[in-house]
């Protein structure tokens, strides 16, 4: 696995080094060594498959907050996807910077998201394929967002937005000062 860091401190694109015969191959997704060689510490404890049929769906932008704070892990396995990950942790160096990377399943590549790190995606293509996995179990009340169109972010998404669910629409615009900096799950 080759580490590359990104723009918004701790995140990292992981390239997969995939090994292959004429049966097929095999690609290691997953080494706790080899993260904390690279300055990960991360315990994976669940993982998701999703899949969203069409092309300019968004699916976020989310994360967790202590005592549910959570560490992702995320790739494509069909399809392609533009996501985007946006710092919210107020002491970080990049809070509120945002940065977004196409990834592919063709590509072989995983994104790592620490903590306080929301993230969420926009598919390039029909028929997507993503996988999850992340340090915590879902624990909906602890689920923080933002929307994908927050004029504090100003997003450049590639292609348009054509369909997000009631809840990826309905966050309030964020407000970086005061006591919630991010907003609850409606409910």
């Amino acid at each position: 696995m080759k580490f590359t860091k990104l723009t918004v401190d701790g995140t990292y694109i992981i390239d997969l080094e995939k090994r292959g015969d004429e049966r097929g191959s095999l690609t290691r997704i997953w080494c706790e060594k080899e993260f904390a060689e690279n300055g990960i510490f991360a315990t994976l404890r669940q993982g998701y498959s999703s899949t969203t049929k069409h092309k300019g769906t968004i699916r976020g932008i989310h994360c967790q907050v202590a005592p549910a704070a959570e560490d992702k892990l995320t790739r494509v396995v069909k399809g392609k996807i533009f996501e985007v990950i946006v710092d919210l942790r107020k002491d970080s160096p990049t809070f509120m910077k945002w940065e977004g990377v196409t990834l592919s399943a063709e590509d072989d590549k995983m994104m790592f998201i620490p903590s306080g790190v929301a993230h969420g995606f926009l598919t390039l293509t029909d028929d997507v394929v993503f996988e999850n996995m992340s340090s915590q179990p879902f624990t909906p009340e602890y689920e923080k967002g933002i929307r994908y169109n927050d004029p504090a972010f100003n997003i450049s998404w590639p292609i348009p937005v054509k369909h997000a669910s009631q809840k990826d629409t309905s966050w309030q615009d964020y407000q970086p000062e005061g006591k919630a900096h991010i907003q609850e799950v409606p409910r």
